[in-house]
């Protein structure tokens, strides 16, 4: 008779675990094929924060979830904007950044790439969301307090990953893609006479 109740369990078991396989396939999908359309992702984490802060405000409650939320996007906000190889760490391996114009380039590559950096906040806002309809989670707390906690270790926090930038002489944002045009013909390659 235990046979048939495990054999039961086994059987129900397959069903989810095919619709969990089939789910994460498709997810998998629509988040590949989301890579390209950088705009149109930021816009829907845009649309995700709105719904969280209205969602705050509305029940005006549960702000240490948003300060959790708010120390979580800083951590990832640093990892973003920090290279991969950390120069400080390289210049006690010997190897740094390149400092003259005979030195190798190196570009910057950052220690959270843009698209882990999106959907990390992204599922944190999202997580965050369906945090605040467990009433546990809603400490009553005086937030001006957490707020300028949270600006002034952002603040002090930014100031030093600044100092850090200048002093290695990196900038981790580009505008636009470089565009290199070819030769440009010289006006009077154009005049030649013909034969």
């Amino acid at each position: 008779m235990d046979g048939g109740v495990g054999g039961d369990n086994a059987s129900a078991a397959a069903p989810l675990a095919k619709w969990r396989s089939d789910f994460s396939k498709a997810f998998q999908y629509y988040l590949d094929r989301s890579t390209p359309h950088t705009v149109e992702r930021w816009l829907g984490t845009l649309a995700a924060a709105i719904i969280f802060v209205l969602r705050v405000y509305y029940v005006r409650g549960f702000y240490v979830v948003c300060y959790g939320l708010g120390i979580y996007v800083l951590n990832l906000l640093i990892g973003f904007l920090s290279p991969k190889d950390d120069p400080e760490l390289d210049l006690l391996d010997g190897a740094s950044l390149p400092t003259k114009g005979s030195d190798e380039f190196r570009p910057f590559v950052r220690r959270l790439p843009e698209f882990k950096f999106w959907y990390s906040i992204t599922k944190a806002f999202v997580v965050a969301f369906v945090l605040t309809f467990i009433s546990v989670l809603d400490v009553p707390v005086f937030w001006p307090i957490l707020l300028c906690y949270w600006i002034v270790l952002f603040v002090l926090t930014m100031k030093r990953q600044i100092l850090h930038m200048i002093k290695y002489k990196y900038v981790p944002f580009t505008i636009g893609k470089q565009r290199y045009t070819g030769k440009k013909s010289s006006a009077s390659s154009s005049t030649l006479p013909r034969d």
